[in-house]
């Protein structure tokens, strides 16, 4: 097999894989923006993956594949909700975020587990089938485009394609996204001009918990086909894809698509010819040595918010 067949065999994967990396990131993108550091994009994951299981096994007796769609905003409305913690810590009670978001993380381990093992008895919930794969007839014959993006794919790829579009236009053609925006680079400055801090910072983290559960029920709904108390350290992967992308939708979608590729290769060069001359171990540990590198070489030239992390308070200046 060739190179461009290996890379258009591995493609309709790797993008697939990308796409919940995508979803959180840009929930990463909302809170930091807004001024808040958000390094809990993995336990919100982990939610997301868990309330999405949760309720596609109990609704899918009655309603069947209907009960995957179904329970992605759940999942969404979930991780939401608890993502609030880190809103009320970080914002309202100007905890460090760093910190807050190591307990978010903590917390949706044990929070998940132990609500997966008193409803299944077990720590995992497994899902019947899942969101399946799906080729666009006609599309798919298109000359290379085709054979990676209309073929093999999720309908979730596009959802998150278009939320995508929609994070670009709402950061820099509204003025909701310009005084997001102006939070997370002078909160002073947003509040002199009559701007509420606190509340878009609430509502930076609270889009970020959403986009992240979506990303975590897309990748139990697609990959693991239901909830096995880890999501893999794909919320990690997000934030390094934050910083990898500059803060910028469009740099994200570059930085995801890339980890992607790399966890991919990962994943199934232990069966791929073209792979077998390179070492077993190296490969599995390629997409993290590859975060590792990128926050090492893109840290120096970071184009974070600048204010982010920082903790605000309106009657100092």
């Amino acid at each position: 097999m060739s190179a461009i067949d290996t890379f258009l065999y591995l493609s309709p994967m790797a993008i697939g894989v990308s796409m919940p990396i995508l979803a959180a990131s840009l929930g990463g993108l909302f809170s930091e923006r807004s001024g808040v550091v958000n390094i809990g994009l993995e336990g919100q994951m982990l939610v997301g993956a868990f309330a999405a299981s949760y309720v596609s096994v109990r609704l899918y007796p009655a309603i069947g594949a209907a009960a995957f769609w179904l329970s992605l905003p759940v999942a969404m409305a979930v991780a939401l909700l608890f993502s609030a913690l880190h809103a009320v810590a970080c914002v309202s009670l100007n905890a460090n975020h760093v910190i807050s978001g190591t307990a978010i993380n903590m917390l949706a381990a044990a929070f998940t587990v132990f609500f997966s093992r008193t409803v299944t008895g077990s720590g995992v919930i497994d899902v019947r089938g899942g969101i399946m794969r799906y080729t666009f007839p006609g599309l798919s014959n298109i000359p290379v485009l085709g054979k990676i993006l209309f073929t093999d794919t999720y309908h979730t790829t596009w959802l998150i394609l278009f939320l995508l579009l929609a994070s670009w236009f709402m950061l820099y053609k509204t003025s909701f996204g310009l005084g997001l925006r102006s939070c997370g680079e002078n909160p002073h400055a947003a509040n002199a001009a009559g701007i509420s801090v606190t509340k878009y910072r609430y509502v930076g983290v609270l889009l970020s918990g959403a986009l992240s559960g979506l990303g975590g029920a897309v990748y139990a709904l697609c990959f693991d086909k239901g909830f096995t108390g880890s999501i893999y350290g794909l919320g990690f992967l997000a934030l390094a894809s934050l910083i990898f992308g500059r803060w910028n939708p469009w740099g994200i979608l570059g930085s995801t698509v890339f980890f992607g590729y790399a966890s991919t290769v990962a994943n199934v060069a232990t069966v791929m010819p073209a792979f077998a001359k390179f070492p077993t171990v190296l490969l599995k540990v390629f997409p993290y040595v590859a975060t590792l590198l990128v926050l090492v070489f893109f840290s120096r030239t970071s184009a974070a918010p600048k204010a982010a992390g920082e903790a605000f308070d309106k009657d100092k200046h």
